[in-house]
């Protein structure tokens, strides 16, 4: 590890963005050492790395050099704490349930519950009712566009197939909404 000197540590304190992460650098070969020993069942290394991290910013909050500890000696101790108490945390017998059970998939591999039957009857009785409206409101041409539309075909496509003009096959679109729309 690099020796971290008292220009670096005061600039850390102060706030210095660049001095945190110097200081971080530095740091970290004794944060991952803390943190592939204290790994335990609910406390992963990525989670004992951050719970170092956590240590290590303590550390530099806490630190007085009036105190005659060298830096390094205190953030390292800082440090071996922070990850020992998450590992105690982790170990406790209250989160067992959390650290030794299954995990659920997540919700976008989750297939999304149907309808219930009540919401399934009133859509087929509202499917039946536009059915019947189709049938008794529009005309043979109107009811056969409105069809091939709702199939997703377009306006130029039911011109051709039905040789007629894109205007007749629009306005005949035009009318069978309409006329649903006054039922």
């Amino acid at each position: 590890m690099q020796k971290i000197t008292d220009d670096l540590l005061a600039s850390a304190q102060d706030g210095d963005e660049t001095a945190v992460a110097a200081l971080i650098a530095r740091m970290m070969p004794a944060i991952r050492k803390g943190a592939a020993a204290a790994t335990a069942p609910g406390l992963d290394f990525e989670d004992a790395v951050q719970e170092g991290l956590i240590g290590l910013f303590e550390a530099v909050r806490r630190y007085d050099a009036a105190a005659g500890t060298p830096f390094a000696s205190f953030a390292a101790a800082c440090i071996t704490h922070a990850q020992q108490d998450a590992r105690r945390a982790a170990l406790r017998k209250k989160h067992a349930p959390l650290n030794y059970s299954v995990p659920l998939p997540n919700a976008e591999a989750l297939p999304l519950p149907g309808p219930d039957p009540e919401e399934q009857a009133i859509a087929s009785e509202q499917y039946a009712a536009t059915m019947e409206r189709m049938q008794t409101k529009l005309s043979p041409l109107e009811r056969s566009i409105l069809l091939a539309t709702l199939n997703g075909q377009t306006a130029a496509q039911i011109a051709r197939q039905k040789q007629l003009a894109p205007k007749a096959v629009a306005n005949a679109l035009a009318r069978a909404r309409r006329k649903l729309r006054g039922a």
